[in-house]
């Protein structure tokens, strides 16, 4: 009998189950989807098991969708209770009280006196096209201004404000109809070879240029941006350039659109991660960690911009399931009554600490960036070039599975892991995992 291996111990991925797994998707399941790193059979806090029975600490989170943590008692009791009920209506028709509650939750807890609407749908996407789409009612504006690198998902829409093509938006046809873009001040690869503030001081002048070189500004109907960009590289934008934003967007009656989806709930040592620049967004979306791994988004949004629509002109069929509302008002009490933005940002400087050491020992890491638990590591061959070390990202990655650490890169050049582990996740597996990742790094910078 297979028992699997603990953290820490090298093992064959995928197993023999896995193995068998692996030749029933390629049979059944579309290559667009891309290949899993394994197959899981359940997991727990920051633990994974394959269905090997080999065990991982899991810095993913689902690409930061359990932030509280996998199977959280609180969220997973609520559903079950939920299901009990009834599992589905059609909100526009049969509302329930789990979507206002939740709704008037988002309200209290979104930055902003002003009187707020709120909106629930499925996915990222989804809020990103809806929040869009009401920007554009409201101002009898067309286009929408979008940064570099940034990630807004892959529907039609989104995927056009979404910044890197392959593969997100390669061989699909014309997606940017509308879509103005602008540098997002990246400080360490500024296209305008600026440092920090001066970076994002450019940055913010070539954005007021578009007003006489290239699209009117009171032509843009909104501006949406990352406050970090995720799959972009985990690059924080400095609070003068979003404050900087704001000012140009208030100016020419921009909707000013804050895409917190991935940067939400905690994972910056803010609810939001817009908190830590003091704006207050037109309207806030949310989505991944909201659900507590079930499917849920949010458009937090002013009153006048969200009732500007007419009734009908945004909804969908699942949108507010009651079970995904039950879960996100139990998210949201997880983490106030676990204490974990005081976490988040305690685990961040735990880890920045490790890092700064990491990096003085190995030349591969060319940069350390972020907020609170939301932490990218950029990896260069040559930290004078900048040159990015994709290969050597990649073989660290698979090292580290091999040894129980679940992680994962992104950015333009897949060169920045990503550190999104669940908040509740406990200081021995942050230290277990900090060390698989610093001998896998130490075996591949020095290969």
């Amino acid at each position: 009998m297979h028992t699997g291996a603990k953290v820490g111990q090298k093992r064959h991925v995928p197993g023999p189950r896995g193995e068998e797994l692996v030749r029933r998707r390629e049979s059944c399941v579309g290559r667009a989807l891309g290949a899993p790193v394994i197959f899981v059979s359940r997991a727990r806090g920051a633990r994974i098991w394959d269905v090997d029975g080999n065990e991982y600490i899991d810095w993913t989170s689902g690409i930061c969708c359990q932030n509280t943590g996998h199977c959280n008692h609180q969220v997973v009791e609520a559903v079950k209770e939920q299901l009990e009920k009834f599992n589905h209506i059609f909100a526009p028709w049969h509302m329930c009280e789990p979507y206002i509650e939740l709704a008037e939750r988002l309200i209290d807890i979104t930055p902003g006196d002003a009187p707020k609407r709120v909106l629930l749908f499925n996915s990222g996407a989804e809020a990103v096209e809806n929040a869009v789409k009401a920007a554009r009612r409201y101002t009898g504006r067309y286009n929408i201004l979008a940064f570099e690198r940034a990630f807004h998902g892959r529907t039609q829409l989104a995927m056009g404000l979404t910044s890197k093509v392959r593969p997100y938006k390669y061989g699909f046809g014309i997606t940017d109809i509308g879509i103005v873009r602008a540098q997002y001040p990246y400080s360490y690869r500024c296209p305008y070879h600026l440092n920090d503030s001066d970076c994002a001081t450019e940055c913010l002048s070539r954005i007021r240029e578009m007003d006489r070189t290239s699209t009117p500004l009171d032509s843009i109907a909104a501006a949406i941006i990352e406050p970090i960009q995720g799959e972009g590289g985990y690059i924080p934008a400095p609070p003068e350039f979003v404050k900087g934003l704001k000012e140009i967007c208030d100016d020419h009656g921009i909707v000013f659109i804050d895409d917190s989806i991935q940067t939400g709930l905690g994972r910056t040592g803010k609810m939001w991660a817009i908190e830590h620049s003091g704006v207050i967004p037109d309207i806030l979306l949310s989505a991944k960690s909201l659900g507590g791994g079930l499917v849920l988004s949010a458009v937090v949004g002013r009153q006048e911009i969200l009732d500007a629509t007419d009734p009908g002109g945004l909804g969908g069929t699942f949108g507010g399931n009651p079970a995904s509302c039950v879960a996100a008002l139990k998210v949201l009490e997880a983490i106030e009554e676990e204490g974990l933005l005081d976490r988040a940002a305690s685990l961040g400087r735990i880890v920045m600490d490790g890092l700064e050491v990491m990096k003085s020992r190995y030349d591969i890491i060319g940069d350390i960036r972020g907020l609170g638990a939301m932490i990218g590591v950029e990896l260069v061959r040559d930290r004078k070039t900048k040159e990015p070390a994709t290969a050597e990202t990649r073989e660290i990655s698979n090292r580290c599975t091999e040894r129980g650490l679940l992680i994962r890169a992104c950015g333009q050049f897949d060169n920045v892991f990503r550190l999104m582990f669940p908040l509740v996740i406990e200081e021995e597996d942050l230290d277990r995992g900090m060390d698989i990742w610093q001998k896998a790094i130490g075996e591949v910078s020095h290969a």
